[in-house]
């Protein structure tokens, strides 16, 4: 211990400036806490500077908070009830079996003959050989997941289209690219125009865009990577999550205790005296003795002075915490445009009917989502023609001469007779076809008149 020329001593010093030092740290307050989040992440400063980051004006800036976004958004659709029941529901609606897709030749076009024939069955193909349907399911959950799904295509030499997923998370900037403007984010776009993409970075090895379709969710068409469906209401997932668990918890403790016994004036001694002789048995686990009563239905109970009875499980107001549940999860599926039922699985406030008609906002969030599936499956199958086109197996000029239709799921809540007459009258006046009318009905025109012949010969 050092003593100054004053008397005093230098550790005494050191613990008043410590002192005062920590008095002042813990009096600071840092004016940006009002923008941090539960997550951890900064609000964005308002620019105009116009850099659009992954999100469009979103949280996440950089590869490594979009990163961390996935996987909490993951965790939600691997473990939350209802995050599941949303995005399962997403699926059945916007794929159901899967799409059909029907070859005809275009309008006003002199095909080859049997050319539609020739690229239905190289579709055909294709569709049995990537299990479409089920990957067409999976590649609605990536997107609702992940916010974006990336497919990669392997043209084999004879003309056969392969289809495989590359997680997001393969697709990233090489270390020694990080400086580059045109390649963040593991995609590399023109420069000045970021809807122009040249290659991605897969595993950090370059991919032409040619071999690569990427579908991106929920941003603008000029931000690189998509953000998954729950990115804004993960906080609200996560408070479902807890009140659930804590509302059960709460529950099971209160029916698990049938009643509590008030002594007001009694010694601890007599309380225990009086335990004991009302035990049914008593028993000793982990150390701890146990006194077991038995109360048979219709019991009543006779208290003497100063002895009151309590139960509980009268005071469990279920309804209050329920009614903050359904808050959250409104808020939830008013994110997802989906009538509350169909996020819930509760139906005792919706009417099945009312809610998926025509002019509804679910049929209409659906039909659009529909709409840009089916632009994205239409590209994927034009590419399969343009590979088998490439490998001989179909000639030059295919896209000239022949169309795609797509056929999709119905949203509407369908009466099946007045669909029936209003296509009958439409196949008499001449403006239904029957390969149309087949299409609509889910059939293969051409299998059905093989299987009338056949009916016919027999």
């Amino acid at each position: 211990m050092t003593q100054l020329t004053n008397g005093a001593y230098a550790d005494d010093w050191e613990q008043r400036l410590t002192e005062a030092c920590e008095g002042i740290w813990d009096a600071l307050v840092d004016p940006r806490e009002a923008y941090v989040d539960d997550d951890g992440l900064w609000w964005n400063p308002v620019a105009t500077g116009g850099a659009a980051g992954p999100g469009g004006g979103v949280t996440p800036l950089d590869e490594a908070q979009l990163t961390e976004v996935r996987q909490q958004c993951r965790r939600l659709a691997a473990t939350n009830e209802f995050a599941i029941n949303g995005i399962e529901n997403r699926v059945n609606y916007l794929v159901g079996a899967g799409h059909s897709y029907h070859v005809t030749v275009r309008k006003g076009a002199h095909a080859p003959e049997g050319l539609a024939a020739d690229v239905q069955a190289v579709l055909d193909e294709f569709l049995h050989e990537n299990r479409w349907q089920t990957r067409q399911q999976e590649i609605v959950r990536r997107l609702d997941r992940d916010g974006e799904a990336f497919l990669r295509f392997f043209a084999d030499a004879d003309g056969t289209t392969r289809v495989r997923f590359i997680e997001p998370e393969q697709v990233a900037t090489p270390p020694e690219l990080v400086h580059n403007t045109e390649a963040t984010f593991g995609i590399h776009a023109e420069p000045h125009d970021v809807e122009t993409v040249l290659g991605y970075y897969v595993d950090g090895e370059p991919v032409p865009a040619g071999d690569v379709q990427h579908r991106k969710a929920n941003v603008d068409s000029n931000v690189k990577r998509g953000l998954p469906l729950y990115f804004p209401v993960r906080k609200n997932l996560r408070r479902v999550e807890k009140l659930l668990r804590n509302m059960s918890a709460l529950a099971e403790i209160q029916s698990a205790i049938a009643l509590i016994r008030k002594h007001r004036s009694a010694a601890r001694s007599g309380v225990e005296s009086f335990v004991d002789s009302g035990a049914d048995a008593v028993g000793a686990t982990t150390g701890r003795t146990r006194r077991l009563a038995q109360y048979a239905p219709g019991t009543i109970l006779d208290a003497p002075a100063g002895l009151e009875y309590d139960f509980p499980a009268n005071g469990v107001q279920a309804h209050g915490f329920v009614s903050v549940l359904q808050a959250e999860l409104r808020a939830i599926a008013a994110r997802l445009v989906m009538p509350e039922f169909m996020f819930t699985s509760d139906a005792s406030n919706a009417n099945y009917a009312s809610t998926l008609v025509a002019e509804g906002p679910a049929v209409k969030m659906f039909e659009r989502l529909q709409a840009g599936l089916k632009g994205d499956d239409c590209d994927v199958m034009w590419r399969v023609i343009d590979g088998a086109e490439r490998a001989g197996r179909l000639p030059a000029g295919t896209r000239r001469h022949v169309e795609i239709q797509i056929g999709l799921p119905s949203l509407h809540v369908r009466d099946r007779l007045r669909e029936c007459q209003i296509d009958r009258i439409a196949y008499e006046k001449g403006v239904l076809s029957p390969q149309s009318w087949s299409q609509r009905l889910g059939l293969d025109y051409d299998q059905e008149q093989k299987n009338l012949a056949m009916h016919q010969a027999k």
